[in-house]
């Protein structure tokens, strides 16, 4: 006898999908304490990666949603320190008001100081960003020492960045990164604890560029 049955998905329909998605989130999710604007970052990045302890651990600047949309609506670049961010943002809606997407880590000179200097590239990137990116959003899902390095030239007035979404993964200094980054007094958005990850950094901007538009 063959037991087998055939698997239907409720659709198919990709807007179905979502909308379906976004429905269990807020049902399994329950009570929480963040804000309506604050919610719409909590629940895609839920949906990206089926982790509500992740979300359950996010932490926002009170500043950070307004910083964010303001950044993108002015044209401000985005600032990521891994290629794999690239993949996944929609460079389409930053485009849309003047804006795009950077990514340092790979160009030639970084690489070559780098070698020079016996340290990370993740660290010379945002040295070389902070020349050429004033006042957008950087963001940072991989590299901790991207973040601790951020954090040093914030902290010695060098940086000035509209927004840092700073969530790297890892276990040397990802959660250390990020209990220093909550203690600057500039807009972030990050979480407690290991996880993050650039596909979480990646649905923190789509977020954010949704609601930039959903602005007009």
């Amino acid at each position: 006898m063959d037991f087998k049955t055939e698997f239907k998905p409720l659709t198919v329909q990709p807007q179905e999908i979502e909308g379906k998605s976004f429905e269990i989130i807020t049902e399994e999710l329950g009570e929480h304490p963040f804000t309506p604007e604050q919610y719409p970052i909590v629940q895609r990045i839920i949906h990206a990666s089926a982790d509500f302890e992740l979300g359950r651990s996010l932490v926002f600047h009170p500043d950070a949603i307004q910083a964010g949309i303001k950044a993108i609506r002015a044209g401000k670049s985005v600032v990521a320190d891994v290629q794999m961010i690239q993949a996944g943002v929609s460079k389409e809606r930053l485009e849309r008001f003047g804006g795009g997407l950077k990514v340092y880590i790979s160009d030639p000179d970084v690489m070559e100081e780098a070698k020079r200097l016996n340290t990370t590239r993740a660290i010379i990137s945002m040295r070389k960003a902070i020349r050429e990116v004033e006042g957008g959003i950087y963001a940072i899902g991989n590299a901790p020492t991207a973040l601790l390095e951020l954090i040093r030239l914030v902290k010695e007035g060098q940086a000035k960045p509209g927004l840092v979404i700073g969530m790297p993964v890892g276990f040397v200094s990802a959660a250390e990164s990020k209990d220093e980054l909550r203690k600057l007094d500039i807009p972030f958005i990050t979480n407690i604890g290991r996880k993050g990850g650039s596909t979480i950094v990646v649905s923190a901007i789509n977020a954010l560029s949704i609601m930039a538009a959903n602005q007009e």
